[in-house]
This record gives C-alpha cells, structure tokens and sequence, in this order.
C-alpha cells in the first residue's frame, strides 16, 4: 500500500470526520503513512466548500491532534489548493497561504475556470450541455498548465477534472494533456492517480490511462490518492490504482516530508 495524501475532513463542508479518524482508518487500511489536505480557505468568504479564513488555525491544531492521537503513524500536513492565474481573486493569497505553516507538501487544483464557475461542480452541467466541450476544456487546461508552471505545488490533483460528468472533447485529447506533461516535466510536480473518479458520472479514475502513458514515458511521478471525503473512503480503490499503474509501467510513487520527496516502490 501506498501513502493516501489527498484526505478532506469536515472543515470543508462538505466531508465528515476529523483529521485522527482519518489516521485511524489509515492504520486500519495498512497504509504506511497520511496526509491530511483539505481545500485551501479564501481571505473573505468564496464559496461554500472549504474552510473559512478565521477557521485555518483550527485546522493545524486538528492535525496536530491527530499526530499526538497516533504517535506511531507518520501524519503528513498538507492542502489542497485552488490555482488562480494572475490577476484574478485568490492569486497573491496563494504565496500568502504558504507562510503560514510548516507544509510537508501541496496539491494544486485548478476547480475555476472563469469567476464563480468552479467547473466540477453540478449546478453548472447545463453548461456543458449548452456550451462546447473543447473550449471547456481548453479554458481549464490552460489554468492548470499555468498552475504547474507557478511551482508553488508538490502534487497536481484530479488531473482531467472537467470529464468528472462524463463529457470529452472530441479527437485526439492530447491536443490538452501534452502541455501539462511538459510542463510538469520542466517544474518537477508529480501528479496523482485519484480514484474518486470511479465513484463519478466518469466512472474512471483521474487521469485517463492515456494520460498515465504520457506522464510514464516522460518519467513524471505519481502518487495514489483516495480525495476521501469521509473516513472510510481512505485508501479505496488502492490496489485498482496500482494494477493500473503497474501496467501502464511505473515501479515507484513518491512521498513527501517538509517539501522532501522520497522515491518508495510500488
């Protein structure tokens, strides 16, 4: 088993459980060590899914709690945080946000592509409908490639996050994955196998396989990732996400201490 880095908890609104339990599920799992890494809290009041502002302190003490809870069982530190090109809302927060804990590592998302239209989320599905997919994906592709390159993360998350309700462009989706693959290979990110997208209208996990062969053969990382939203979801669908990546060709994952990257065999 592998370490599960991208774990929620109920500060987000919408997961359940306290960073220990998802500790003690870890344990229960066999999985060598976790990381909690909710979504990263706004200056002002954003959204409903994530953490208010005067609420991060809350969030550390949760973790260290969790630490002293299971002193045996190496608890990493860790967000998920939301991208934002230059010039819109939450950008310079994100350098702001890196001071103010002592991060093991960081998961860059991109879940906006344009002001108020967090693209995963379903009260906006009419919109793929309506609209073309391939702008779609071309306005979230270009914000993600811009996340890599900002270097500020240590893991990108749910790669192809727009297939999350089953559309994709048509032709050939390289034409979107090729600059993220160079990219990440210019700014050394890993990038993770999340296996919620089994569990979404897509009924595959993020990235595509395609995606998988292209991040191999340009000798790019990866870890396994859950994005439990509840206790019992750490570490689901492991051993799956290995198969894969056992027969896409990878032999290793990464982990993470204080920003330190460690090789460990799959």
């Amino acid at each position: 088993m592998t370490a599960d880095y991208h774990t929620h908890n109920a500060l987000c609104r919408h997961a359940e459980g306290e960073p220990k339990d998802y500790v003690a599920a870890a344990k229960a799992a066999g999985l060598p060590e976790i990381g909690i890494a909710d979504h990263s809290p706004m200056p002002e009041l954003f959204d409903d899914w994530r953490m208010l502002r005067e609420e991060f302190p809350q969030y550390l003490d949760l973790v260290e709690e969790a630490r002293k809870a299971h002193p045996d069982f190496p608890v990493r530190l860790g967000m998920e945080v939301d991208y934002f090109p230059p010039g819109a809302v939450g950008h310079d927060w994100i350098s702001k946000l890196k001071d103010m804990a002592d991060w093991d590592y960081w998961i860059g998302s991109v879940h906006y592509i344009a002001p108020g239209w967090d693209v995963d989320n379903p009260k906006w599905i009419g919109r793929f409908s309506e609209g073309d997919v391939g702008e779609i994906w071309k306005m979230y592709w270009d914000i993600y490639v811009q996340a890599i390159k900002s270097e500020q993360f240590h893991i990108m998350g749910h790669a192809d996050l727009p297939k999350k309700f089953g559309f994709r462009p048509e032709g050939d989706l390289r034409y979107y994955y090729e600059p993220a693959v160079t990219a990440a290979v210019e700014h050394g990110v890993a990038f993770e196998i999340n296996t919620a997208g089994w569990h979404k209208e897509c009924a595959e996990q993020y990235p595509s396989r395609e995606f998988l062969n292209m991040i191999h053969d340009a000798d790019v990382p990866i870890v396994i990732s859950s994005d439990a939203h509840e206790p019992g979801h750490v570490g689901r669908d492991f051993e799956k996400a290995r198969e894969i990546a056992m027969e896409v060709g990878f032999r290793s994952t990464v982990q993470f201490e204080k920003g330190v990257r460690k090789v460990v065999a799959l």
